[in-house]
């Protein structure tokens, strides 16, 4: 597969990853995909499946054995680490379970951190807007510590945006947030896609929260197995739950 840049956020061809030495685990095995930009996709799979090493690949926080990644028109391939740390900071948004805000910050000192990392002035308008969506307006003295596991993920969203990336990698956002607190998450998700064109790829091993997103898909052994048009929870389960998952075949379900 081809990638092209024309209307992809993230392209990958015939990515492989191994970890290990004598006897190396094959994290990914051969894969291709393709993220179209102002989509979100969740990426999902048992333990041991490959989809947190698809997600690190694809965001350049690891580097494949061989394949190529793009992100854009970026092949990430050849590029040295200060510069990929340059394109993260420019052009990528992270949120993970862990939450991952710094302590000694309040919530507006966290959420422009990438800014000023970067050295880019932040457009004000932009950041206002953010902190609405996110409904934290009235935390922004707050440190992470005198927040909710909710609000603290809303705040590592705002973090997110604020800087506009192409695309948005999401490790287990909703994992260790309460139901409404997860369903609030998954909205403002929805909404950068939505609303803002922005790209989400998430993981996650729920349903529900894979529910929000506009394609799934299901790795099994380094391989992706099912590629599932929006569906509803009920459907992503049973798919997930299927004897051939593991079958090394991968096949379109729509």
């Amino acid at each position: 597969m081809a990638l092209t840049p024309d209307g992809v956020a993230v392209g990958l061809e015939r990515v492989r990853k191994t970890y290990g030495g004598e006897q190396p685990v094959v994290a990914l095995d051969d894969v291709s995909a393709v993220f179209p930009r102002g989509t979100a996709t969740a990426v999902m799979g048992p333990s041991g499946s490959g989809k947190s090493t698809l997600l690190h690949c694809a965001a350049g926080l690891d580097r494949p054995d061989s394949g190529r990644v793009r992100i854009g028109d970026t092949d990430l391939s050849s590029m040295s680490e200060k510069r990929l740390t340059e394109l993260r900071r420019a052009r990528v948004g992270f949120v993970f379970q862990a939450f991952n805000l710094v302590g000694a910050l309040n919530v507006e000192q966290n959420i422009l951190l990438p800014s000023r990392l970067s050295g880019r002035r932040p457009d004000p308008a932009w950041v206002d807007e953010v902190i609405r969506r996110v409904g934290l307006g009235e935390r922004l003295g707050h440190r992470p510590a005198q927040l909710s596991g909710g609000q603290q993920q809303r705040a590592a969203i705002a973090r997110a945006l604020v800087t506009r990336p192409e695309v948005i990698f999401c490790d287990e956002p909703t994992g260790a947030l309460d139901t409404r607190s997860a369903a609030a998450v998954l909205d403002l998700l929805r909404s950068a896609v939505d609303q803002y064109g922005q790209t989400v790829v998430m993981v996650t091993h729920d349903p529900v929260a894979a529910s929000y997103a506009d394609r799934v898909l299901i790795l099994a052994d380094g391989r992706i197995v099912r590629d599932l048009e929006r569906s509803g929870p009920e459907r992503i389960a049973e798919q997930l739950a299927m004897p051939g998952l593991r079958r090394p075949a991968a096949s379109r379900e729509g």
